[in-house]
């Protein structure tokens, strides 16, 4: 009888562990599955046009990859955040963390997903840039653990993390704005304001998603200054690196430069973020109904 107690507790002391990651990759993963993201034109011509060029199948193209980048990012900072969250507000007497806190928090988290997510998201950046090479050229990935196994093959196991420095500072500037900011909203709608739960968790989703491009845009901005510059006739580059374009960057164009494009960004960005925090609610619903 001793034993199938001590076994029952050590159940539920290694689902308790794991319960955070778990849910926040599925919550992630359910996101990406009914987020349709749309490039140029009506929402209408573009299925039409992808329709009668791809056939049905090209609305999730790069699917495996996203979901595998799910899988392993969003599993590890949603994770990862809520097991530091908990252990800092034990710290804390049980009180609730301020901003600062949860910002740091934030941050950490972001790098731990990014650096735990980056072979998912060189795979699912390879995928979509296979399509747009020369037949000759293409790679013909079938999925992402294809990719993967062709990386590793022709390039090498550290080939995984190539270009994941800016991949890592991008996602803490994002977690910190998405993570924090939800958390001290649902404190503000829900302990200060009255809100009811659905309310408390769609307002504070929009904040999080509206603070996720806020703080990540502007790194983003930076990456894609980089990517697109070209020589000039002497052969040299505009930029020498991204904090040299960040610099000459604010003294031409000032702070605002860095929000080009700002609420096409957000559209963009907000959704996921939005439908991953609805998911999460919705999931530990399920599991208090059930006693998990």
């Amino acid at each position: 009888m001793a034993t199938a107690e001590a076994k029952l507790k050590s159940h539920a002391g290694v689902w308790s562990t794991v319960k955070p990651f778990v849910n926040g990759g599925a919550s992630g993963m359910l996101a990406t599955c009914v987020r349709i993201q749309l490039g140029q034109g009506s929402a209408l011509h573009v299925t039409k046009t992808m329709l009668a060029q791809e056939g049905f199948g090209s609305f999730y193209k790069g699917l495996s990859a996203g979901l595998l980048r799910q899988a392993t990012y969003t599993t590890a900072r949603l994770g990862s955040f809520r097991v530091l969250t908990n252990k800092a507000i034990e710290a804390n007497d049980g009180k609730p963390l301020p901003l600062v806190q949860k910002a740091f928090i934030g941050l950490t988290a972001g790098a731990i997903g990014a650096s735990v997510g980056s072979p998912a998201d060189l795979a699912l950046i390879r995928m979509q840039a296979d399509a747009t090479l020369p037949l000759a050229q293409r790679r013909n990935y079938t999925n992402a653990f294809h990719a993967l196994y062709r990386i590793v093959a022709d390039e090498g196991v550290l080939a995984l993390w190539k270009g994941a420095g800016p991949t890592v500072v991008r996602a803490m500037a994002l977690n910190m704005g998405m993570l924090a900011s939800y958390d001290q909203s649902v404190e503000l709608f829900r302990d200060s304001l009255g809100f009811g739960e659905v309310s408390t968790v769609v307002g504070a989703s929009a904040v999080s998603g509206f603070f996720a491009s806020a703080c990540s845009l502007p790194f983003d901005y930076v990456k894609t200054q980089i990517q697109k510059m070209q020589p000039d006739a002497s052969g040299k580059y505009p930029y020498t690196g991204s904090l040299d374009c960040a610099l000459k960057t604010l003294k031409s164009g000032g702070p605002f430069k860095f929000y080009t494009g700002f609420p096409v960004y957000c559209v963009r960005i907000a959704p996921h973020v939005m439908m991953t925090w609805i998911f999460l609610n919705q999931i530990q619903k399920i599991e208090k109904s059930v006693g998990l």
